[in-house]
């Protein structure tokens, strides 16, 4: 079984690509949390866990790891830190420890974050560890959801290289579009968004390459 880094365990999406991961028969997931206190909640369950803080050095969280995704998010409040700065110190350290994959959880509008009208500095934060995990070398897929709602998942979505309309999508299709992508026949080195849909998304990844 691959070892799969999750930054950002503690987060909604993070903690759906936990237990995803956790009923896989291909991988196992390896919970990145910041603080000690958030460690037992996975431990309880068998999970495996490493404390990081995307603030500080990296290099610990890699070791062994064969792919990793990309689920943080500083919430607002330190995008440049946390949602740019942190994702390139993640990137930097895989890199070095030879990851096969690193799947990134960005947004619509990432890639054009001057059009946005809200969200700008968020949205530019992202465009900017996106274009960074694309100059890596490290085999990439950027998954970009439109807004995320906490209903129930349909394992459904529609998926293009670019929407022109605005959507959403649940954070449950999220996370098993997340966990899809690790696989090498989802494609490789795809930027591509996702809204709600009626495509099977192993199907709708299928048709990404």
């Amino acid at each position: 079984m691959e070892n799969i880094l999750v930054a950002g365990a503690n987060g909604t999406t993070g903690k759906k690509v936990i237990h995803l991961l956790k009923s896989s028969q291909y991988f196992n997931p390896v919970a990145m949390v910041r603080k000690e206190e958030q460690l037992a909640q996975f431990e309880n369950e068998g999970i495996d866990t490493v404390l990081g803080d995307l603030e500080e050095d990296l290099s610990h969280t890699v070791k062994n790891i064969d792919k990793v995704i990309f689920a943080a998010g500083s919430g607002g409040k330190k995008v440049v830190a946390v949602d740019q700065e942190g994702a390139k110190s993640l990137i930097d350290v895989s890199k070095k420890a030879n990851v096969k994959r690193f799947v990134m959880l960005s947004s619509m509008g990432a890639d054009n974050p001057e059009a946005a009208e809200d969200l700008k500095e968020y949205l530019q934060a992202k465009h900017n560890a996106d274009e960074y995990l694309k100059q890596s070398d490290l085999k990439y897929m950027i998954v970009r959801p439109g807004s995320l709602t906490n209903e129930k998942g349909t394992g459904k979505i529609n998926l293009k290289k670019h929407f022109e309309e605005q959507g959403s999508i649940t954070r449950d299709d999220v996370a098993q579009t997340l966990v899809h992508s690790l696989h090498e026949d989802a494609g490789t080195n795809e930027t591509f968004e996702i809204l709600e849909g009626e495509t099977l998304i192993g199907k709708a990844l299928d048709s990404v390459s």
